[in-house]
C-alpha cells in the first residue's frame, strides 16, 4: 500500500498493545513499507531508536504533520514472526469488519511476560576424597547440617535443591555458605509448564491401507515440490484420517517445517494429543483455554524457540508463532466452532488459507461430513478431494433404523425412549456393551412443531424455523415476520404443537429411572467446568466404568470407543428445525457423526435415530452415510434462497441502551445499503429485532445482506464504517458489529 503515514506498534510484547504511535514515512521508502514490517523508529523525548512493527499504513495524518517522526529505516526486507501476525491481523480487520487492536488481540494472545519455572540441582565441586574429608571435618566441629548435605552427596552425585531444604531440612544460609566457599555447585535449569502429565510410551507407526499410502504419496509429491495448496480429505467415520494426518506432519518435518493441527473442541484435546505423543514424543504440545496463563506462555514459549514442532488445539493454536510453519490441518473441518463468535468474527479455516498463502505452507482439512463450503469449492476446482470410503480394517459401518416418533405417539408411548430404543439399550446392558445417548439442545430451544405430524412452524419468507416468545407470537429472526401462537397444527389440525425443551440432565434422570442398574455418566457444559473434567468423564467411559454415556455435541467427535455398539440419537428434530438456513447441513453432520462412535472395535455398531421428520433428506441420507446425495440436494436449496457457499451474507448487529435508538440507527444504515444496492444489486433484509432483543438492558437489532460477491460485502462493511465515523457524535451511544456468513443465528 501507497501512504504516506505508518501507525506502529513499538513492543507488541507488552500489555498495552493496543497504544499504536504514528510516524511519517520518508520519501526514499515510500511505496516500499507493507504492514507488518520490522522498522527503527525514534522514540521518546531522547529519540531513542528502537525496533517497532507497522500495524498500518494511511493517507491519514492523525496529528500535525510537523509534529509526527520519520520512520529511520527497515530493519530488514523479510517480515518476522510477529510481524508475520500483525500482516494477518490486519487482512482480518478488514475481511472480518473489527478494530485493528482487536484483531492483533486474536493474533497475538500471550502478551504478559510470565515468569519462567527454573529447577536447581546441588553437585559437588571438590573430588570425593576432599568431600569425605570436609565431612569428618564438620562432624567433629558438630556442624551438622553442614555434615548431612555433604553425605547426601557423597551417596548421590546430584540432589535436587528442593529436596536439600524440605526433606534434609537444610537451610538456605547453610547452602549457600558451602557454594561460596566451592565446596559444591548449584546449577539452574529453565523448566517448561507441561500439561501433558501423564506421558504415554511411543508407539510404532501403523501400516497404511493402499488408499491411505496413495494419498499421502500425493501430498508428499506436491510438499517436495513447493507446491502449496489446500487438500480437502473426506473419509468416512473410522477410515484413519489421523493415520494420513501423522504421514503427512511426518514428511513436513523432516523437511525442516512445523505444522499445526486444530481440532473443534477442547474435549478432543487430550485422546488427539496421546495418538500424536505416542508417535512424536516430545516435539508436539497443546493450546487450549482449560490451560493456566504459565502453561499457555511455556507453549507459545517453545514454539517461538524452535523446540516444538507440533502444535495441537482449538482455532487459538493457529497463531501459534511458528517460524518455519509448513502444513496446517483442521481435523473436523465442518464444525461450528472454528468460527469466533467474538469480535472479530473470523472463521479458521480462511485465517489458516491465508496464513498458508503468506508463509507457503499447505492446508488439509478432514471430515467424514464437510462443510458445503469446503465442497463447494472441491467442485469449483480451488480445493484438491481426497476420498475414503471404507473403514480400516474388519470394523463395519454401523446399522442405522429411523424411528417416527410420530408412530410412538399413536402407540401410546409418550416416553422420550422409542420401544426399539428401550429394548436395544437392554439388550447391550445384558451383554456389558456400553451405549451413547446423544441430543442436541444447544441454541436449539424454542422451536415450535407437531408431535402428530411432525410439521414444523417456518417464516414462509426466510424458510428458516419460527421462534417461540413469551408473548404469544411466533417470529423469525431474519426478517421480522411474526404471527401468533399456533393452537392447531395447520397441516393436521392436532393440538399436539408446541414448543420443543429438553435437555442432557432430563435424558439423565430419566435413563436411571428406566435402568436403575446402569452406571451412567453425563458430558455437557455443566459437567466439564474444570480443566480436566473432559479427561476425567472420557476416560472413565474409556476404562468401562460406565455403561451409558449421555450428552451434547461433544461426545460424538472424534472419540474412539470400542465397546460402544449403541449410539442413541434422541431427537434429530431439535438441529433439523433450528432458525437457521444451515439446519439441514447441520443435522446430517450430528447423524453421520453420532453414528460414527458405533462399532469402531470388532462389535458391529447399531444406531437408532428419533425424529418427526424421517423422510427428511438430511435424515434420510445421514442414515445410508450418504453424502454426495445430501450435497446434490442441499446446493440446489442453498442456491434458490441466494444463502452460502453460493452466494454471501453479512449480518450487521446494532446494540444500544436506548431501544427506539437501536431501531433508528438500524433504520438509517438500511436505508444507506439499500441506496448503494441499486449498483450493488445486494439484498437487503431487515432490520428486525435479534433472536434475543435485550441482553444486560442492551438492545439488539439485525439487518442481513446477501451478495454473490464477498468483496462487494465487505465494501459495502467499508462504506458503513465511513458513515459512522463520519457521524461518530450523532451514534456515540450505539454499537456496530459485522459477522460474515455466520455460523449462528442472531
Amino acid at each position: 500500500m501507497i501512504g504516506k503515514y505508518a501507525n506502529i506498534i513499538v513492543d507488541i510484547s507488552h500489555e498495552k498493545v493496543d497504544r499504536p504511535f504514528q510516524y511519517k514515512i520518508p520519501d526514499h521508502l515510500l511505496g516500499t513499507l507493507e504492514v507488518g514490517m520490522r522498522v527503527l523508529v525514534p522514540f521518546g523525548n531522547g529519540n531513542k531508536e528502537i525496533k517497532g512493527y507497522i500495524m498500518e499504513i494511511t493517507d491519514k495524518a492523525e496529528y500535525e504533520v510537523s509534529r509526527l517522526k520519520e520512520i529511520i529505516e527497515k530493519t530488514e526486507s523479510a517480515i518476522a514472526v510477529e510481524g508475520e501476525m500483525l500482516k494477518l491481523a490486519w487482512w482480518i480487520k478488514n475481511n472480518y469488519g473489527s478494530t485493528m487492536n482487536a484483531a492483533m488481540k486474536t493474533v497475538l494472545p500471550v502478551k504478559r511476560v510470565m515468569k519462567s519455572n527454573t529447577s536447581r540441582t546441588v553437585s559437588l565441586s571438590v573430588s570425593r576424597e576432599e568431600a569425605t574429608a570436609l565431612y569428618r571435618q564438620f562432624l567433629e566441629k558438630k556442624q551438622v547440617a553442614k555434615a548431612r548435605l555433604l553425605l547426601a552427596l557423597l551417596e548421590r552425585e546430584t540432589i535436587s535443591y528442593l529436596m536439600i531444604s524440605q526433606k534434609l531440612n537444610i537451610s538456605p544460609q547453610t547452602i549457600k555458605g558451602l557454594e561460596s566457599k566451592n565446596i559444591i555447585r548449584i546449577d539452574s535449569q529453565e523448566v517448561y509448564r507441561n500439561p501433558i502429565k501423564n506421558q504415554p510410551e511411543m508407539e510404532q507407526k501403523k501400516t497404511l491401507t493402499l488408499n491411505q499410502e496413495a494419498i499421502v504419496a500425493s501430498f508428499c509429491k506436491d510438499f517436495s515440490k513447493g507446491i502449496q495448496k489446500t487438500y480437502l480429505l473426506h473419509g468416512i467415520t473410522g477410515s484413519g484420517k489421523t493415520e494420513i494426518y501423522m504421514d503427512m506432519i511426518e514428511f513436513a518435518i523432516a523437511q525442516n517445517k512445523e505444522a499445526i493441527v486444530l481440532i473443534p473442541e477442547i474435549a478432543l484435546t487430550y485422546q488427539t494429543v496421546m495418538r500424536f505423543y505416542k508417535r512424536f514424543g516430545d516435539v508436539v504440545a497443546v493450546m487450549n483455554s482449560k490451560l493456566s496463563e504459565g502453561e499457555r506462555f511455556d507453549q507459545s514459549e517453545r514454539a517461538r524457540r524452535g523446540e516444538v514442532k507440533i502444535m495441537i488445539g482449538p482455532r487459538s493454536a493457529l497463531f501459534t508463532p511458528f517460524s518455519n510453519l509448513g502444513l496446517i490441518i483442521i481435523d473436523e473441518e465442518h464444525e461450528g466452532t472454528y468460527k469466533s463468535d467474538t469480535v472479530p468474527k473470523y472463521h479458521a479455516r480462511e485465517v489458516a488459507m491465508k496464513l498458508a498463502e503468506d508463509v507457503s505452507a499447505s492446508v488439509v482439512l478432514g471430515s467424514a461430513t464437510p462443510s458445503l463450503e469446503s465442497y463447494y469449492r472441491v467442485k469449483q476446482g480451488e480445493f484438491q478431494l481426497f476420498e475414503i470410503m471404507e473403514r480400516i480394517g474388519e470394523t463395519q459401518l454401523p446399522k442405522v433404523e429411523i424411528v417416527d416418533l410420530r408412530d410412538e405417539l399413536k402407540n401410546g408411548n409418550r416416553s422420550i425412549f422409542s420401544e426399539l430404543l428401550r429394548e436395544k439399550m437392554k439388550d447391550r446392558l445384558q451383554k456389558k456393551e456400553q451405549i451413547m445417548l446423544f441430543i442436541n439442545r444447544r441454541g436449539y430451544a424454542g422451536f415450535v412443531s407437531c408431535r402428530s405430524c411432525g410439521y414444523v412452524a417456518k417464516c414462509p419468507h426466510c424458510d428458516v424455523s419460527m421462534t417461540e416468545h413469551k408473548n404469544g407470537k411466533l417470529v423469525c429472526h431474519y426478517c421480522g415476520y411474526e404471527c401468533d401462537h399456533l393452537k392447531k397444527c395447520p397441516q393436521c389440525a392436532s393440538n399436539y404443537i408446541l414448543g420443543f425443551r429438553v435437555g442432557t440432565e432430563q435424558i439423565e434422570e430419566l435413563v436411571k429411572k428406566e435402568f436403575p442398574t446402569a452406571r451412567v455418566l453425563r458430558m455437557d457444559a455443566d459437567t466439564t467446568r474444570k480443566k480436566d473434567d473432559f479427561e476425567k468423564i472420557l476416560s472413565a467411559f474409556a476404562n468401562e466404568e460406565a455403561d451409558i454415556l449421555v450428552g451434547t455435541q461433544m461426545i460424538v467427535k472424534g472419540h474412539d470407543f470400542k465397546k460402544v455398539t449403541l449410539v442413541g440419537i434422541m431427537a434429530a428434530d431439535m438441529s433439523l428445525a433450528a432458525n437457521d438456513y444451515r439446519a439441514s447441513e447441520r443435522t446430517f453432520q450430528l447423524i453421520t457423526q453420532a453414528a460414527g462412535r458405533a462399532g469402531r472395535g470388532n462389535l458391529q455398531g447399531e444406531v437408532v435415530v428419533q425424529t418427526y421428520q424421517p423422510e427428511h433428506y438430511g435424515i434420510v441420507h445421514a442414515a445410508n452415510q450418504d453424502y454426495e446425495s445430501f450435497y446434490e440436494e442441499e446446493i440446489l436449496y442453498r442456491d434458490l434462497m441466494g444463502y452460502p457457499p453460493v452466494a454471501n451474507i453479512m449480518a450487521i448487529m446494532i446494540q444500544s441502551k436506548n431501544e427506539n435508538t437501536a431501531k433508528e440507527t438500524a433504520i438509517q444504515l438500511s436505508d444507506q445499503i439499500k441506496k448503494a444496492s441499486v449498483e450493488t444489486k445486494a439484498v437487503v433484509i431487515g432490520p428486525a429485532t435479534a433472536t434475543i432483543g435485550k441482553i444486560n438492558d442492551v438492545f439488539r437489532q439485525m439487518i442481513y445482506v446477501k451478495h454473490r460477491e464477498y468483496s462487494t460485502l465487505t465494501n459495502i462493511k467499508d462504506d458503513l464504517e465511513c458513515f459512522l465515523e463520519e457521524k461518530k457524535e450523532q451514534y456515540k451511544t450505539v454499537s456496530v458489529y459485522f459477522d460474515f456468513n455466520p455460523m449462528n443465528g442472531y
